[in-house]
């Protein structure tokens, strides 16, 4: 198919990234225009849905399956598309965001895959924008190397020792600002899958891979079919054989929970898996049954194990959905950073990952996620135990698992209760994630876990809830607005006396504060606290 005239989009207040013009090429922005003209307006009325949706779950304080698609869950014979070689074992999988230090020691790390991430552990400057895509680029030319500020020197391995590269774009509900067709700006989704699509899709395929992403944020089967459509569409543009993607979709949202074989089915012949994203999966709970009473209120975040009732029926669910039509089934994620400082903390934390990824091997997961390249042995060394020599587990069908629509939403079953410490924890966090991501870090080492996005979302989300329940803490204290804006003051000064009077000037602590208690004490809550805080990005 001939290439069309070049787009008339339009790059908007962008500051200036060295060497964009390697990606902003009138061929790469004709090719992204025509993916918006195309798609935009399907996603903005499946944006309308998911509105109309949580009224319903507002209303009836409940979820089930679909009806209209009970003929795809008991269809017994249709599969996903076989995986390719590169996709074949992904038994540790390592994320983390796309700019040049992450490239080199993800690719280098021992993990079988990368998950190269535009979206929760990246903050969504222009900078990192581009920057993440030329990171790419160079990655797959071999021209990319990294010093660190000690003057050490990194390179990369050999090619078959390399993790395959898995890209995550932004969510459907964020636009990118800086890429404008008229006075519309283009989903981010599309302008980071359409850069990246267009400039490595030959090239990955030349290489014995292919252009493989991972999919946020989905809420529907009709918001997968939506990336089908797109998926087709970018394959016969660019002359690529149709069914070299591949995607893994993460199931980190309540109503996905509920349509997973129907987000399968629609993607079957670019699909790859599913993965358990268990930190946006609580964000979703809380998020949909916010004001649906005690019963929905989550205690502490840290205190909801995956051991818990309803996420064991969820991720159980995942396994069982996966392995039935052929599909890879990956993990959560270990998000805890190791301490240089302290042997006592990483030997207890270790066990604790170790515990989590051994659960997860025996229930039949083919892989999952870790944060820090240290933590490569220790997944890895789980998976083997189960694993040896095969690539995967998808021979274990889980037909004892039985899961109903009931015990994905049975939140109430859990014993422990909201804790004075886990509001503060919570402000704390969030506080402290908000003003990294304001200038431009996504992901953060905060209390030796790695957070991003989807853990800000949860803290925020938790305050707003608990202050809406009004629920009583360990302490007795009733969680209101004057509690929250006294502990957000507190952890402030806390903030201020650690980093020092220079330092926390220059950082942008206030608006930070400001913004969290904004997303958590609004009456009208934010859908995503992305949303205000885009409008705060310097870039």
């Amino acid at each position: 198919m001939s290439a069309p005239a070049p787009s008339p989009l339009a790059l908007v207040d962008a500051p200036p990234v060295a060497r964009q013009s390697e990606i902003l090429t009138d061929e790469a922005l004709a090719f992204v225009g025509e993916l918006h003209r195309r798609f935009t307006p399907h996603r903005d009325e499946l944006l309308v849905r998911r509105a109309g949706r949580r009224d319903e779950i507002a209303r009836t304080g409940t979820l089930d399956f679909l009806p209209e698609t009970a003929h795809v869950r008991e269809d017994p014979d249709w599969r996903v598309a076989p995986a390719p070689a590169a996709l074949a074992d992904r038994r540790v999988e390592i994320t983390g965001p796309t700019d040049r230090k992450m490239t080199v020691n993800a690719l280098n790390s021992g993990a079988r895959v990368w998950l190269a991430d535009f979206e929760d552990a990246s903050s969504p400057t222009w900078e990192n924008v581009v920057r993440g895509q030329l990171s790419l680029v160079d990655a797959f030319e071999r021209r990319i190397d990294f010093t660190d500020e000690r003057g050490r020197s990194y390179a990369l391995r050999p090619a078959e020792e390399l993790a395959t590269v898995v890209v995550r774009p932004r969510g459907w509900h964020l636009d990118e600002r800086h890429l404008t067709d008229g006075d519309r700006a283009v989903p981010g989704a599309l302008v980071d899958f359409g850069l990246y699509f267009f400039h490595n899709a030959a090239r990955l395929l030349a290489l014995g891979k292919g252009p493989y992403f991972y999919l946020p944020k989905t809420e529907s089967h009709l918001e997968a079919r939506l990336w089908n459509d797109v998926f087709v569409f970018a394959q016969e543009y660019l002359g690529v054989p149709r069914g070299s993607v591949r995607a893994t979709v993460l199931i980190e949202t309540i109503t996905a929970a509920y349509e997973m074989e129907e987000i399968l089915y629609e993607l079957r012949e670019h699909a790859s898996g599913l993965n358990a994203g268990r930190w946006d999966y609580l964000f979703s709970i809380i998020k949909n049954f916010r004001d649906a009473g005690e019963r929905f209120v989550l205690p502490d975040r840290n205190s909801v194990t995956m051991t818990a009732p309803f996420m064991r029926a969820y991720t159980e669910l995942l396994v069982r959905t996966c392995h039935k039509r052929g599909a890879h089934a990956i993990g959560g994620m270990a998000a805890f950073i190791p301490s240089r400082k302290d042997p006592e903390v990483n030997r207890v934390a270790f066990e604790k990952v170790k515990a989590d990824k051994d659960r997860e091997a025996r229930d039949g997961f083919d892989g999952s996620w870790v944060a820090h390249p240290d933590l490569v042995p220790v997944a890895r060394a789980s998976f083997d135990t189960v694993l040896g020599d095969r690539p995967h587990q998808k021979d274990r069908l889980r037909e004892d698992v039985r899961v109903t629509a009931e015990q994905l939403l049975a939140v109430d079953s859990l014993e422990a209760r909201p804790t004075h410490e886990g509001l503060r924890n919570a402000v704390a966090v969030g506080i402290r994630y908000i003003e990294a991501w304001l200038r431009g870090l996504g992901a953060v080492a905060i209390f030796n876990l790695m957070e991003d996005a989807a853990t800000a979302e949860i803290s925020r989300s938790q305050i707003w809830q608990w202050i809406d329940a009004g629920v009583v803490l360990d302490t007795g204290e009733k969680v209101t607005a004057e509690l929250a804006r006294r502990v957000a003051a507190e952890e402030l000064a806390v903030v201020q006396a650690e980093a020092g009077e220079e330092a926390f000037a220059a950082g942008r602590w206030r608006e930070a504060h400001d913004l969290l208690l904004r997303v958590a004490l609004d009456e009208d809550y934010a859908e995503f606290l992305t949303l205000p805080a885009y409008g705060l990005l310097r870039g």
